[in-house]
């Protein structure tokens, strides 16, 4: 079963990448999943993906929600199966798709979590502009804002990428697809304080020598995990409670434009998505923002 399955595998991976221009996390993701199906196999003694069958999705299914799963995880791995026996199918590695007739669980809709204009004062007052790395964070957190951008986003810009004379950033989205950016006063003074002292300062007595725009203590480039990190740091520095996550800047980047009249077709080119149904799912927090507005203030609510 191995040399089939790492064949498969292989063929699949470079389909993404070559064929569908998928982007890395993309990719990691549909191996992730794959190869967690393929544990499933063994431990059924299925030795090839010809062999699986309907009643075997039905029991793998059956595992996943006795691991408590959330409906959304759930989904994306029957997603991912899926269209990797549609390549099978395709390549005529496989002669039937057992995951054709699944259904994929309908997932809860939630309002994405946003911060109100009041709490987002509290983040920025919460980072020490007389250290460096509190110029760092303040500028983390002002770019976020000011753009909307993903934080697998955010680690990739480099200087170049940056342009602080018109004030826009060359963003690197999913699928290698490019989108211009820009940004604001705030963002711009909060980058122009980092950049030049900074940035500088704690790459000082470090060795490592490149070009990406926000670094770790270490000097090294920041990833996503570290942006985590820092933003928890924040906010427990803060007076604001509970936890924070990257998205929810991106959430309240699209919040606070809708909010202040912005058409929806705007957003969607600023966040980055390629359709809009991504971008509508903000109209609905808009629609309670006005709302509890409305229930707040009328004198008859």
């Amino acid at each position: 079963m191995t040399a089939n399955v790492n064949v498969s595998l292989k063929l699949f991976i470079e389909y993404l990448q070559i064929e569908k221009n998928s982007s890395q996390y993309t990719i990691e993701y549909y191996q992730h999943d794959i190869r967690e199906f393929l544990m499933f196999m063994s431990e059924q003694g299925i030795d090839h993906f010809e062999h699986v069958q309907y009643l075997d999705v039905r029991i793998y299914l059956t595992k996943l929600y006795e691991k408590k799963l959330a409906r959304k995880s759930v989904a994306r791995k029957v997603s991912s199966l899926r269209s990797f026996y549609k390549f099978l199918l395709r390549e005529e590695m496989v002669k039937d798709n057992p995951f054709s007739l699944v259904s994929i669980p309908k997932i809860e809709k939630r309002l994405p979590a946003f911060f109100y204009e009041t709490e987002l004062d509290q983040l920025f007052k919460a980072c020490d502009l007389t250290t460096p790395l509190g110029q760092r964070n303040k500028a983390l957190l002002e770019l976020l804002y000011a753009t909307g951008i993903r934080v697998s986003e955010l680690c990739q810009i480099s200087l170049k990428d940056l342009d602080m004379f018109i004030s826009t950033v060359l963003v690197h989205g999913k699928g290698q697809k490019q989108r211009y950016v820009p940004f604001g006063s705030f963002a711009h003074d909060a980058l122009e304080l980092y950049i030049q002292q900074g940035r500088q300062e704690i790459l000082s007595s470090k060795k490592d020598d490149h070009d990406f725009l926000f670094v770790n203590f270490r000097g090294g480039p920041l990833t996503p995990r570290g942006v985590r990190t820092i933003l928890n740091s924040v906010i427990d520095r803060s007076a604001l409670s509970g936890k924070i996550h990257p998205h929810m800047l991106r959430h309240t980047f699209a919040t606070h434009l809708l909010n202040n009249g912005a058409d929806m077709r705007t957003v969607q080119e600023l966040l980055g998505h390629a359709f809009l149904s991504s971008t509508q799912v903000y109209t609905h927090v808009t629609k309670e923002f006005l709302r509890k507005t409305y229930m707040s203030h009328h004198p008859r609510a």
